[in-house]
């Protein structure tokens, strides 16, 4: 009887040890399983512009659905809104409760992101599409540098023109204008949650 009540005392003790779901931090395999479906991604952005409020099911649908077929609201026919209300309903949105990132009543059909998520920062700069990625342009800008500082070295023409101290400046300049331009890009338009539209959407 009393290794009974050690074995119970134990197994309190060790739920009272684990950390509720909101205080939790994401593990990265956590952020990669949640974020490599569109739809998921979407939500995220979706309630994260909402700043903590709860959203109905039909509401995020709507927004989710206006986003992937490219339409506004008002010109969804039915059969987009069902397929993508159905798709968050029965698989997007469990799973994503089921990983912390929101808290999910399906009995009321409502849905807000938990607290880590809501403080947490999500950046999908890779999923984008676009052409030129920022570690190809530091990559470019390095070897430009490189360039220009052999020619300077060698005294070769136009290089030749330009003191050691004017590559100096405008190589701090580009870097400079060039770190700004990366913060600006990946916390005003890359991280989900930022702009009114996600960031795998054109803004028109």
């Amino acid at each position: 009887m009393a290794e009974a009540q050690t074995e119970t005392s134990n197994a309190v003790d060790g739920e009272a040890e684990l950390p509720s779901r909101e205080e939790a931090d994401f593990t990265r395999d956590d952020v990669f399983e949640v974020l490599s479906n569109q739809r998921r991604r979407y939500a995220i952005h979706y309630l994260k512009r909402r700043n903590g409020e709860s959203v109905t099911v039909s509401e995020l649908t709507d927004w989710v659905a206006s986003w992937e077929y490219g339409k506004e609201i008002d010109a969804l026919t039915h059969r987009e809104r069902k397929r993508v209300r159905n798709a968050l309903r029965q698989f997007h949105l469990p799973k994503m409760d089921e990983y912390g990132f929101v808290e999910y009543d399906s009995r009321r059909g409502v849905i807000e992101l938990t607290e880590a998520a809501s403080d947490a920062n999500f950046y999908v700069d890779s999923l984008t599409g676009r052409d030129i990625p920022w570690s190809a342009y530091y990559c470019g800008l390095s070897l430009l540098g490189v360039v220009c500082l052999l020619g300077i070295w060698a005294s070769l023409y136009p290089f030749s023109l330009l003191s050691p101290l004017h590559f100096g400046v405008f190589l701090v300049t580009a870097l400079s204008v060039s770190s700004v331009g990366h913060l600006y890009d990946n916390y005003c338009r890359m991280r989900l949650g930022a702009r009114n539209r996600p960031p795998e959407v054109d803004e028109e």
